[in-house]
């Protein structure tokens, strides 16, 4: 083979940043993410674990969400070796840690509607209560996995 024609052994970081860039844009970021899902739900749920800690787990919806991290981590870590785990598991513990997510948001609105004034004195309450927005984090987690699913594996060819 002539030696024009031969793939270097060794990348430059620029054809790595390209061959990253191809895959993203061609779909092809389904380990990546995968990855990333599992990274972002250990890191959201020692987030929250501190949160309702301080909170002395006065509700005890506050353990659900540590409940349902341990599958979604471990989904997210087999699919990235895996794509069975990344296509079967990874949505199905995705979508629970989701719904999860909007759930804290109803549970952190009524936090905050059953402080004294309740919304009509949204510019103390709002602040001072639950954090309406902070379970969303949960719910972008989980549509991470949910869509690392949907995509394709990096080391796919695109005719599939």
């Amino acid at each position: 083979m002539r030696r024009w024609l031969a793939k270097p052994a060794v990348s430059s970081p620029e054809h790595r940043i390209d061959r990253w860039v191809a895959n993203i844009e061609h779909g092809r970021f389904e380990r990546s993410l995968s990855g990333l899902t599992a990274l972002a739900a250990a890191v959201t749920t020692a987030e929250i674990y501190i949160e309702h800690y301080r909170a002395s787990f006065g509700n005890k919806m506050m353990w659900s969400p540590i409940i349902v991290t341990p599958p979604v981590i471990i989904a997210g870590i087999g699919g990235v070796f895996s794509r069975r785990w990344a296509k079967t598991y990874l949505p199905i513990t995705a979508a629970v840690y989701s719904a999860n997510g909007l759930m804290g948001e109803y549970y952190h609105a009524r936090g905050v509607a059953r402080r004294p004034g309740g919304f009509k004195q949204a510019s103390y309450n709002v602040p001072m209560g639950p954090p309406i927005m902070a379970p969303g984090l949960m719910t972008i987690v989980g549509a991470m996995g949910l869509l690392a699913a949907v995509l394709r594996r990096e080391d796919e060819p695109d005719g599939r």
